[in-house]
């Protein structure tokens, strides 16, 4: 029963994205097949990374209830972290292709990052939509027996244009 609802709750969450995707199409300007086909392939990744997802608002929420969570920046240190993050997340940069291997010292890495607790709250997010350094984190890190990983698909980008709250390092 568990097992279903693993494969239920990811669906269901991956369909509304899907469907604030469709909708903001005309919002934004973009021609429908463009979002059609940025919602099927971040649909594609979610399947193949078996990890959850969570909106921005949704992972705001969290925060602010104080939910026990780590949140992870994929982005690169020097143009994005420092100038742009979610207050609290920690950083670590992940490659753009899908990362077929791992290798030890990255592995050890991201171990280090997540900690012993499998079953803790994992959120992973990098710029947009399209990016997908959070898939190959959030892919991982479900790779390395992490049970709670989700991707938040807007990134930075849908945390900036929802008016949140970002850190920046000196």
């Amino acid at each position: 029963m568990i097992g279903t609802w693993r494969r239920i709750i990811p669906a269901t969450l991956t369909l509304f994205v899907l469907v604030l995707l469709a909708g903001n199409a005309f919002a934004w300007g973009t021609k429908e097949l463009q979002t059609e086909k940025i919602a099927a392939t971040f649909n594609a990744e979610v399947q193949r990374g078996a990890y959850q997802v969570v909106v921005t608002p949704e992972l705001k929420a969290w925060m602010d209830a104080g939910k026990s969570l780590l949140i992870v920046d994929t982005m690169p240190f020097e143009a994005s972290y420092k100038k742009n993050h979610i207050p609290g997340a920690k950083q670590m940069e992940f490659p753009i292709p899908e990362l077929t291997t791992l290798d030890e010292k990255m592995q050890n890495e991201l171990l280090d990052l997540l900690g012993p607790d499998k079953d803790r709250i994992v959120v992973f997010y990098c710029g947009f939509t399209k990016c997908t350094r959070s898939h190959n984190g959030a892919m991982w890190a479900v790779k390395l027996g992490y049970n709670n990983v989700y991707r938040m698909p807007g990134g930075i980008k849908g945390w900036i244009e929802s008016d949140y709250p970002v850190a920046t390092v000196q």
